[in-house]
């Protein structure tokens, strides 16, 4: 396959009722039917209907007249596989999940299939919508809730929004934490943004170069710990952004290991903690 063909993007308005929607991006793209219907499979292909944007996964759809088509094609991407979450809990409004590092939490518009979103969409029984409630980094491990409803996704974000759901993650960062006063509070802004971290000690290795801790965090900022431990002189082991991950020669040990809220659905405090073997082991 040619270059320009592993990479597109088309926008097509539809002039006809009725067309549909795999012929007429296979004639524009010369793309086979095979790799349009993959493609919509794996959420690439969008339709526009008065301003409203979505997927487009069902090759059946009919299409109406002013509608618009639009192709996100890019084979790194679709050829991405994810790797395998495990179900902690369906409580049917929402799941909670165990996310693996290199599993998104949400798709762009050259696909989706890749997500926790999605893989819940597709593996949980009976079948059920998926709506984004959190988010996790991609190289970050742990527990997350996928909502299955508007009304749930809608509750749970405003638990997160009000900070009324306790998160605890676990890490193993370079260094000797155990001379810290703790727990230790940390306030620095990230990205302009107040953020506020509670970090506690749990061991430290036999030589003091790593140490495991919890960290729990009140607000939930785009990498807050792991600018925060960085910025105490403590990064992540693993972390290519914030510490030195291309020499540790491992993944990035941080692990949302415990979330504890008044639940929308059943209405009493539930705690979700990842079972031992799923944790960071300080080596």
């Amino acid at each position: 396959m040619s270059t320009n063909l592993d990479h597109q993007e088309v926008h097509i308005v539809i002039e006809h009722a009725g067309t549909n929607a795999v012929d007429l991006l296979s004639d524009a793209t010369g793309l086979s039917k095979a790799q349009i219907k993959s493609a919509m499979n794996k959420g690439a292909v969008w339709t526009t209907r008065a301003n409203n944007s979505q997927r487009l996964r069902r090759a059946t759809r009919e299409l109406t007249l002013g509608d618009e088509l639009h192709l996100y094609y890019d084979t790194k991407v679709l050829a991405e596989v994810p790797p395998e979450p495990l179900l902690i809990k369906d409580v049917g409004g929402y799941s909670v999940w165990h996310k693996p590092r290199g599993m998104r939490s949400q798709g762009s518009k050259w696909g989706d299939h890749c997500t926790i979103m999605r893989w819940a969409e597709q593996h949980l029984k009976p079948e059920r919508n998926s709506f984004t409630v959190h988010r996790l980094d991609l190289h970050t491990s742990g527990l997350i809730l996928v909502a299955h409803s508007k009304t749930d996704a809608a509750a749970l974000a405003k638990l997160f929004r009000e900070r009324e759901i306790e998160k605890i993650y676990r890490a193993i960062v370079k260094g000797d934490f155990s001379n810290k006063a703790l727990p230790l509070r940390i306030e620095e802004p990230v990205n302009n943004k107040t953020a506020a971290s509670e970090v506690s000690f749990r061991a430290v290795s036999a030589d003091k170069r790593r140490s495991l801790l919890d960290i729990r965090i009140e607000t939930g900022r785009k990498h807050q710990i792991r600018q925060h431990l960085a910025g105490l002189g403590y990064p992540i082991f693993g972390d290519q952004l914030y510490g030195s991950g291309d020499t540790d020669g491992v993944d990035m040990q941080l692990t949302a290991y415990r979330l504890a809220f008044v639940c929308p659905v059943q209405q009493q405090t539930v705690v979700y903690v990842l079972p031992d073997e799923l944790l960071p082991i300080l080596f």
